[in-house]
């Protein structure tokens, strides 16, 4: 075996270990099973989204305001994910990402990666949309474990009688929208 194919070897199974501590702990206990939507189409999925609310996360600290997201499907099928924001200084942040389907039958439970290394991305989170405008305008992405999720819509702002309906379907999902902090899209 050559040296470059057992350094990468290494490198993943270092990894893999790595992620297991997170795995056994993130999950809430006694949680029901988190509940998607019954089909998503991905051609009317992708496109531009603007973050309209979030749990707050380590990996958006940087984000002042501005965060969106584009979704474009590759020619394997996967989505390529690039989200971005604004500093308080006004700096462009850009992480890129892959995103793969899980639920081939439904389309709604994905598993997205912004860790890539020598071609391996041995992180994966778990993106499940949990709740769609019929005519997808907004959407609602979850995990299993309530430690994440976003509201996402077409247009920079929701009108209050559709944030209402979103909040109850995060409480029917066993959510606390007081979690979620508004995002600021313009400043």
């Amino acid at each position: 075996m050559g040296l470059n194919r057992m350094t990468n070897k290494i490198i993943l199974i270092f990894f893999l270990l790595l992620s297991i501590p997170q795995a056994l702990f993130s999950q809430k206990k006694d949680l029901p099973t988190l509940v998607t939507v019954k089909q998503v189409d991905l051609k009317k999925y992708v496109g531009l989204w603007y973050e309209i609310a979030k749990i707050p996360n380590s990996f958006q600290d940087q984000c002042a305001y501005g965060t969106k997201a584009e979704y474009k499907i590759d020619e394997d099928g996967d989505i390529v994910v690039t989200n971005s924001c604004f500093d308080d200084e006004g700096k462009r942040d850009v992480a890129e990402g892959l995103a793969k389907v899980v639920d081939k039958k439904t389309n709604a439970k994905l598993e997205v990666s912004f860790v890539s290394f020598l071609g391996i991305r041995p992180f994966w989170g778990d993106y499940w949309i949990i709740g769609l405008d019929e005519n997808y305008q907004w959407v609602i992405v979850g995990t299993p474990s309530r430690k994440y999720g976003w509201v996402l819509s077409r247009t920079p702002s929701l009108p209050d009688s559709t944030m209402q309906t979103i909040f109850e379907i995060l409480k029917s999902q066993h959510y606390n929208p007081a979690d979620f902090e508004i995002s600021e899209q313009k400043k």
